[in-house]
This record gives C-alpha cells, sequence and structure tokens, in this order.
C-alpha cells in the first residue's frame, strides 16, 4: 500500500475516533467589517441604534471601533489597520429577526434605505444577485406561506457592506435551550407571546367560550412552535 493510501486510511480512522478530552464551546465573538471612512462607518451603526461598546485608537496608525446589535451575542468591529480586506467586501451579514415588517420599518424610521420583503425560490442559480442565499431566485413579497428562515429583506452600510434581515419565528432542531424556548430579547419573547394570544382567540372560539387555563395554553403553544412540532388547536 502507497504511503499516500495509508495517510489517508488514518487521517479517515481518526475521525471516526470520539475525542478523549471533552468538548469546548466555540463562541462566534466578532465579525470584522471592512470600512474606508471609520468616523462615517461608526455614525451608520450607531443610527441604527446599536450599542456601542469600544473606540480605541493607538496613534495614528490604528483604531478598533465595535458594535453589538440588539439582543445579539456576537459583536462587528471594523477601523484603520484593522483588515486588509477591500471596503464594502463582505455580503450575507445575517441579522435574525422575529418580525420582518417591524424591523424594516425601525430602519425606515432611522432614514436607513432598506428593501422590499423577498424570499427565496426556483433552482439553484449561480448566476444571481445574492449567492448567500443558498443559490436561490431574489422573488418578490415575503415567502406566500410565511415559513420561518424563507423572508428576507436587505441593506448596507455607506461602503456597501450587505446586511440581511431573515425571519424566524420557529427555530430547526437544535437550536434551541433544553426547556424548548431561545428567546434572543425581550422583542423575540413579545411577538411570540402575540402570536399565541391570537391563536389562543382561534381556539376559544372553537371551544365557545373563555379558556381559564390560557397561561398553560400559551406555554404549550410557544414550546411548540419554537420546537417545531404540532400547534395545540
Amino acid at each position: 500500500m502507497a504511503t499516500r493510501d495509508i495517510d489517508r486510511d488514518a487521517a479517515a480512522s481518526s475521525l471516526n475516533k470520539p475525542p478523549k478530552s471533552r468538548r469546548v464551546d466555540l463562541k462566534l465573538e466578532v465579525i470584522v467589517i471592512p470600512v474606508s471612512d471609520v468616523d462615517r462607518a461608526k455614525a451608520f451603526y450607531a443610527r441604527l441604534g446599536w450599542r456601542l461598546d469600544a473606540d480605541f485608537a493607538s496613534g495614528d496608525g490604528w483604531r478598533v471601533i465595535q458594535f453589538t446589535p440588539p439582543g445579539s451575542a456576537c459583536s462587528v468591529i471594523f477601523g484603520k489597520n484593522v483588515t486588509a480586506a477591500a471596503p464594502g467586501s463582505v455580503r450575507g451579514l445575517y441579522l435574525i429577526v422575529s418580525d420582518l415588517d417591524a424591523a424594516r420599518q425601525d430602519l425606515r424610521e432611522r432614514g436607513i434605505e432598506v428593501s422590499e420583503p423577498f424570499h427565496g425560490g426556483g433552482d439553484v442559480h449561480a448566476g444571481t444577485d445574492e449567492p448567500y442565499l443558498f443559490g436561490s431566485v431574489r422573488v418578490s413579497g415575503a415567502d406566500p406561506k410565511h415559513g420561518s428562515y424563507s423572508s428576507f429583506a436587505s441593506f448596507s452600510d455607506p461602503d456597501g457592506n450587505g446586511w440581511l434581515f431573515q425571519e424566524v419565528t420557529t427555530r430547526l432542531p437544535g437550536r434551541i435551550a433544553s426547556d424548548g424556548t431561545n428567546f434572543a430579547s425581550t422583542g423575540d419573547l413579545a411577538a411570540a407571546l402575540r402570536r399565541a394570544a391570537a391563536a389562543h382567540g382561534e381556539h376559544e372560539k372553537r371551544i365557545g367560550g373563555h379558556d381559564d387555563n390560557w397561561p398553560d395554553w400559551y406555554a404549550d403553544y410557544i414550546v411548540r412552535e419554537q420546537a417545531g412540532q404540532k400547534l395545540p388547536s
């Protein structure tokens, strides 16, 4: 057997062996955004309503600024001599929202241009202008079935770094906490409660009266919704 074959077999065998050490959590902390004008970028991200965490400089040769989107565990940094990437070259930065219309309205009220809602459709299309949408052709309007992970809107910073809102109302299995719920912000929880309230209203119409056990019904609805299970009727 050739040495190359032995090395390949050894590598494949090692992949099937469980690690000896315990698993270490890896938490994405920072994404670097390449910009051409640091102060202009700082003004833009502050205008978005994001939290300014840091603005550090060392003489005239280095500066780094950090912002964190509301409800996010991951931040963005940009500055002077922070990255060699071309300004505006970053695309497909996803911001997960529970209410796409509300997120778009918030940007408009802040004077930020944002696209109309759209969703992916059709077969894989390598020539699309949005290759980071899993190769799908962009279709105008929100997803007709209102599927979670299916509706988007886009906006850009002054350099052209591209951001996407993606509406997620029900998480995929494995993306939820052990108790069945995972809310990044009070806004996400409030949106889930509003959906539960609307569904409970329909439930009371079906049973023909008031349901005194509505707290339990709400809790069951929210847990099932986030777990992707059949909703209560």
